[in-house]
């Protein structure tokens, strides 16, 4: 079993591939999604523009563990 991701290593990966990049954004806006389901579509994606650098950040070890985990 290997070792847990550290933040540096997360944030390293999302740096460097852009398609893990673009995954991971993707699924943290879709778990954004699912807490902010009372706002419409033109809403959320307003609020996706001003929590999306502080989701990316905070969600980075979460996505990238995902992201290896997925089938």
């Amino acid at each position: 079993m290997s070792a847990p991701i550290n933040m540096h290593a997360a944030r390293s990966a999302l740096n460097n591939d852009s398609n893990l990049r673009k995954w991971a954004e993707q699924w943290l806006k879709t778990n954004e999604r699912a807490v902010q389901e009372s706002l419409t579509d033109e809403e959320f994606e307003k609020h996706w523009l001003y929590v999306r650098p502080e989701r990316m950040h905070d969600g980075a070890i979460e996505a990238v563990t995902a992201y290896q985990q997925r089938a």
